[in-house]
């Protein structure tokens, strides 16, 4: 029977595509819709710990014991590692500094490939939470690996820019390749990231996308919206930072975009 908990990784080998603004907003999002949401900072720059919390606990996080970083290290349970957010329903395990030390450290492991899954198996058996989102940082290694090899569905943001679609092929490649570890991991969609609807970036981006065969591209786009960095600076998912922001609102479209897909 298919577990309860669904695992769903934020992944794009190309930087600036919009993932860790993606899994803090859908996360959100779904906990605004009632279920229980569990974020995994797998990024060392730590940006999705920072839409939550301000530097100075960041920080704190990073230098500690409860982190992702410490929790695959040293196999420490995950459950000891996950803290509460300002928001019900919306837990996270934070990053670490020493994430750039991870791949260096997976290379040393029997099994390496199956770290991160073996440490999320608990929490997920225990059907704590309804979702776990994983950000991942924008490279194809080992620790990407490990996090496609622990979750059932991928998201990959990609931008409506001129280099938008630079690396997209890589990253299906990736994807093909970490099936031989998780032959049950599927291409939830495509999210288009960073829309100006008046420029033809867009319409070239979604039209190349939807072409792409055996590829499901989200009806949900996200526009560009400043009132997204304006929440950041804040340490705030942007729905809970302006109500009335448009982002806000795709974000919580593509949520039930993601309820209906995740079966």
């Amino acid at each position: 029977m298919p577990n309860k908990t669904k695992v769903i990784a934020f992944a794009n080998n190309k930087g600036g595509s919009g993932k860790t603004t993606a899994a803090a907003n859908v996360g959100y999002s779904l906990s605004l819709k009632g279920k229980k949401v569990l974020l995994v900072d797998a990024d060392m720059q730590m940006n999705l710990t920072l839409s939550f919390f301000d530097e100075e606990k960041v920080m704190e996080f990073a230098s500690g014991s409860c982190n992702i970083y410490r929790a695959v290290t040293d196999r420490l349970p995950f459950e000891d590692c996950i803290v509460k957010t300002a928001y019900k329903g919306l837990d996270i395990i934070p990053s670490s500094t020493l994430m750039s030390s991870m791949e260096f450290k997976l290379f040393k492991e029997k099994e390496r490939e199956f770290c991160l899954a073996k440490g999320l198996a608990p929490v997920i058996e225990s059907e704590r939470y309804d979702y776990i989102l994983i950000d991942s940082p924008p490279t194809l290694g080992c620790l990407v690996l490990n996090i496609l090899t622990a979750s059932d569905y991928v998201i990959m943001p990609v931008e409506a820019s001129p280099w938008g679609l630079f690396g997209v092929a890589n990253m299906f490649e990736f994807l093909e390749s970490a099936k031989e570890f998780n032959d049950s991991l599927s291409l939830l969609g495509i999210l288009i990231t960073k829309v100006n609807t008046r420029k033809n970036y867009y319409k070239q981006t979604l039209e190349n996308l939807k072409a792409t065969p055996g590829v499901r591209v989200f009806d949900t786009v996200i526009r560009i919206d400043s009132e997204v960095e304006w929440a950041q600076d804040n340490s705030m998912p942007v729905a809970a930072y302006k109500k009335s922001a448009r982002s806000g609102a795709e974000y919580m479209e593509l949520s039930k975009e993601v309820m209906r897909l995740c079966r």
